[in-house]
């Protein structure tokens, strides 16, 4: 296959490339302005792509809230733009969300076919950019993940450890639960998906939840940094943007249809720090 990648150097895309066996035309916003519909059509027409992987994200979440047109050009107009012109080209399209779909509510992990309720621009954007996929077009993947760490790019990861390094006490939310997701790992079923014509909706996230300060415990007491860090609430830390109090996806279309070969979060994020540990702190491959 001939895949394209969109959103090519960030954290997802920079890992799709890394593991791809396909030829790859890897495009960023230098390449291609999703939010512009010739543009759109340009690259694909110019690169005529079997599969195209959308990576590219408006994902500040809290800066969505006062930037709505911005938000909304490239979650939701990037989106049905590449729907567009893949259906036209009868390409694949995997489109990539996310667990801010949900509403934060209950204690069950979600599941594909739970109605989203999303609380924030953020997730108000995503949510509209899987309706144009679905949309417009029916040879398409929308996934949905949450957590996201990687090699390159930031993080929550890099950003606890930095944060370590200096030696100043942490202090990090312990009342919202999810599922810490591992750009390698969602990178191989993303790989898998688009070679089947098995379309629709998947929740891909590293299997187990937990809440953010237990995700940090975990992560840091296994990089071997002296590191001070207690929980707190969401209410001590007032962010514009509301996040979900508990947004745990089940990968039931994953086990259903091509498996669901997801680690445990514990065993994904052990490899990403024997990594840091070999690498002396530096993540890029």
């Amino acid at each position: 296959m001939k895949l394209l990648i969109t959103g090519s150097r960030g954290q997802l895309g920079t890992e799709l490339q890394r593991q791809a066996r396909d030829e790859i035309v890897a495009a960023d916003v230098e390449e291609v302005d999703i939010t512009e519909l010739d543009s759109v059509r340009s690259i694909i027409k110019k690169t005529a792509p079997d599969g195209i992987i959308n990576c590219a994200a408006y994902t500040n979440v809290d800066k969505c809230e006062t930037d709505r047109d911005a938000a909304f050009a490239v979650n939701a107009l990037g989106a049905r733009n590449l729907a567009i012109a893949a259906s036209e080209c009868c390409a694949k399209l995997i489109h990539i969300s996310t667990d801010y779909v949900f509403d934060g509510s209950g204690s069950e992990p979600r599941r594909e076919w739970d109605l989203p309720n999303p609380q924030s621009v953020y997730g108000y954007t995503k949510l509209t950019g899987e309706q144009y996929v679905r949309q417009f077009c029916p040879r398409s993947f929308i996934v949905r993940t949450a957590w996201l760490y990687g090699y390159v790019g930031t993080n929550f990861v890099k950003t606890i450890l930095n944060a370590a390094k200096s030696g100043k006490p942490l202090k990090v939310v312990d009342d919202q639960r999810g599922n810490p997701t591992s750009a390698v790992d969602l990178t191989k079923h993303l790989l898998k998906l688009i070679s089947t014509e098995e379309f629709g909706i998947y929740h891909c996230t590293n299997n187990g939840e937990c809440s953010w300060y237990e995700f940090a415990d975990r992560f840091l007491g296994l990089s071997g940094l002296k590191y001070t860090i207690e929980p707190c609430t969401t209410e001590e830390f007032p962010r514009p943007a509301k996040r979900p109090a508990y947004s745990s996806l089940d990968n039931m279309m994953l086990r259903l249809t091509i498996g669901d070969e997801m680690r445990s979060w514990q065993d994904a994020v052990a490899e990403y720090i024997e990594h840091y540990n070999r690498e002396s702190g530096e993540f890029e491959l």
